[in-house]
C-alpha cells in the first residue's frame, strides 16, 4: 500500500463521521425523542471513554511490566504515568474552567445603552453567542477529534510498516467507529428550538473527523508513543467532561427509564463496531 492509498483511506475512515450529523437537524416536540437521542450519544460517549482510556493505559502498563522483570526502565514508566495523568488533568480541567468562563461572560450584564449594547453583545465571540446545546456539541467534537487523531497515528503507522492487512482492518473499524460518533456530536442539540446551519454541522465534522487524516499524516512520517499516550490522555478527559455534562441534562428529561434503556444502547453499538474491528484484524 503507497502512502497516498493510506492517507487516502485515513481520510475515507474520518469522513465517515458526517454519516450520523444529519441528524442534528432533527426537530421534534416530543420530549422522548430528544431525551433518547441525547442519552444514545451519552452511551456512544461512554465507550468512547472507556476505548480511550484503554489505549492509553496499555502502554504504561507496558512499560511497569517491562520495568518489573527489567526489560525497561522506571522513568519510562514513571514518564508515561506522567503523560497519562497529565494529559487527563489537562483535557478534563481545561474545559472545566473554559466552560465557567464562558458561563460568566454570558452571565455578565450589557451596560451600554440601546446601540452601544447591541455593540457589546456584537462584540462576544461567537461560541459565547452559542445555545449550551451548540457548545456541548462543539466539545464533544473537539473531544472527539482528539481522540480520532490518536487513531489515525495508528493507521499510518500500520500503512508505513508495510502491514496493510493491519492498516485496512483499521480503516475499517475506524470508520465504523467514526460512523457512530456523529450522533454523539450532535444529541445536545435535539433540544435546540431552531435547527443548525449545514456549515456548523459540516463544522463539527471535521473538527471531529478530520484528525483522523492528520494522524494518518503523521504516523505514515512518524509515530512515538509518548505523543500517542498524551493524544489519548486529553482526549479522555475531554470526553469525560462532556459524559459529565451530558448525564445533568439527562436527569432533567424525568425519563429514567428511556434514558437508561437509550445509554445501553449507545453504549452496546460502540462495542458493537469494535467487536467488528477486532474481527477483521484477527481475520487478516
Amino acid at each position: 500500500m503507497s502512502t497516498g492509498q493510506t492517507l487516502a483511506l485515513g481520510a475515507v475512515a474520518g469522513l465517515t463521521i458526517f454519516l450520523g450529523l444529519p441528524l442534528g437537524r432533527v426537530r421534534s416536540t416530543d420530549v422522548r425523542l430528544r431525551a433518547g437521542l441525547s442519552a444514545f450519544a451519552c452511551g456512544v460517549l461512554l465507550f468512547l471513554l472507556w476505548d480511550v482510556l484503554s489505549h492509553g493505559v496499555d502502554p504504561v502498563e507496558g512499560a511497569l511490566e517491562g520495568a518489573v522483570d527489567g526489560r525497561g526502565s522506571w522513568g519510562e514508566f514513571i514518564g508515561y504515568a506522567a503523560l497519562l495523568a497529565g494529559g487527563l488533568i489537562a483535557g478534563l480541567m481545561s474545559l472545566v474552567y473554559y466552560d465557567r468562563w464562558i458561563k460568566q461572560r454570558r452571565s455578565s450584564p450589557l451596560v451600554g445603552p440601546g446601540a452601544a449594547a447591541i455593540d457589546e453583545f456584537a462584540s462576544r465571540s461567537r461560541i459565547e453567542r452559542l445555545s449550551s446545546g451548540r457548545q456541548l456539541a462543539l466539545l464533544i467534537a473537539v473531544g472527539i477529534g482528539l481522540h480520532n487523531f490518536a487513531e489515525g497515528l495508528a493507521i499510518g503507522q500500520a500503512g508505513a510498516a508495510g502491514e496493510i492487512s493491519l492498516a485496512l482492518a483499521l480503516i475499517i473499524g475506524f470508520g465504523l467507529h467514526n460512523a457512530t460518533e456523529g450522533f454523539g456530536i450532535v444529541g445536545p442539540m435535539s433540544g435546540d428550538a431552531e435547527r443548525p446551519s449545514w456549515s456548523f454541522l459540516a463544522l463539527l465534522g471535521v473538527i471531529g473527523g478530520g484528525p483522523t487524516f492528520l494522524g494518518t499524516v503523521v504516523g505514515s512520517a512518524w509515530v512515538n508513543e509518548a505523543i500517542a499516550i498524551a493524544f489519548f490522555a486529553v482526549a479522555a478527559g475531554s470526553i469525560l467532561y462532556v459524559v459529565q455534562e451530558l448525564m445533568h441534562v439527562n436527569r432533567k428529561f424525568g425519563l429514567p427509564v428511556l434514558v437508561t434503556w437509550m445509554l445501553l444502547l449507545g453504549i452496546f453499538l460502540g462495542f458493537g463496531t469494535d467487536f467488528v474491528l477486532e474481527a477483521v484484524q484477527h481475520a487478516g
